[in-house]
């Protein structure tokens, strides 16, 4: 039951009412008894500044923000962690009494999906996008210890100016490459491969994928983000090849733990997110 007493998390989106993250946070808060509730708030571009004065003088404790806000929301909030403030954009914002705290948890929750498959510490890893996703995932790597990131996209010049952002701050190898014959030739000898394009989405799933079976190696970690379907068009070829997959729904549940443990201070069971993750998906 609600009450006054109860604690008030949300997420913050245009559009969200898509957003798996409330019935994953509030199963998770009836599983622990944590008298907290998780909103989805609708706002709109435009109407962040608001948004984000009327959360803090209501005395919300925590809030996501997806799409358009995770770079606005910078502009409104106290502090960032390193992570957050190396991506340029933030994901999970904590309020105190008297400070808002931005964080970003997208880049840490692919970087656990992948831990519990293979290290990613001295590791070569190929990243195919360079958006924002590519750029949260790419920066996490680097701050947990990955030893080369080739950073791979139809448009290359994109790759190559998130590249020159990571040599900013890095001094670790990183490239930028095509999607093409040099993308093949890194592959043999890379640990990780990761796709962040909406490439084999729903309703997009036969989509030919960037990268075949041909092109991959047994000992290779194949992680797709696009968790719908949760069997990407990508990860179906890495079996072929017989390489390790993640499913894109790892990411999503992690990042979410997170963002949990930063609100609550408790790490809420893994399996209680992901039984509710894949009722949501119908699987």
């Amino acid at each position: 039951m609600i009450t006054g007493k109860t604690a008030l998390v949300g997420i913050m989106g245009d559009p969200v009412e898509h957003s798996l993250s409330p019935p994953m946070h509030n199963s998770a808060f009836h599983h622990l008894k944590l008298d907290y509730v998780y909103v989805p708030f609708h706002v709109k571009r435009g109407n962040l500044a608001p948004a984000i004065a009327g959360a803090r003088a209501m005395g919300i404790r925590g809030l996501n923000l997806t799409i358009p806000h995770k770079q606005d929301v910078i502009n409104y909030l106290d502090e960032l962690d390193q992570a957050a403030e190396l991506i340029g954009a933030v994901n999970t914002v904590k309020f105190t009494n008297d400070t808002a705290v931005g964080f970003n948890t997208d880049g840490m929750g692919a970087v656990k999906a992948i831990e519990e498959v293979t290290p990613v510490k001295d590791r070569k890893i190929i990243i195919m996008g360079a958006g924002g996703a590519a750029r949260a995932i790419s920066f996490q790597l680097l701050l947990a210890g990955a030893g080369e990131i080739i950073i791979a996209n139809r448009t290359q010049k994109n790759a190559c100016k998130l590249r020159d952002d990571l040599k900013m701050n890095f001094s670790l190898p990183v490239k930028c490459l095509g999607i093409g014959n040099d993308l093949t030739m890194e592959l043999q000898d890379t640990d990780v491969l990761i796709n962040t394009t909406p490439v084999g989405m729903h309703p997009h799933e036969d989509q030919e994928p960037m990268v075949t079976a041909d092109k991959m190696h047994p000992a290779l970690v194949v992680n797709d983000i696009v968790y719908n379907p949760l069997k990407t068009g990508l990860l179906h070829e890495a079996e072929k090849a017989g390489a390790k997959t993640i499913s894109g729904t790892k990411m999503l549940i992690y990042q979410g733990v997170e963002a949990f443990r930063i609100w609550t201070g408790i790490k809420p069971p893994v399996e209680v997110f992901e039984e509710v993750l894949m009722r949501e998906l119908g699987h």
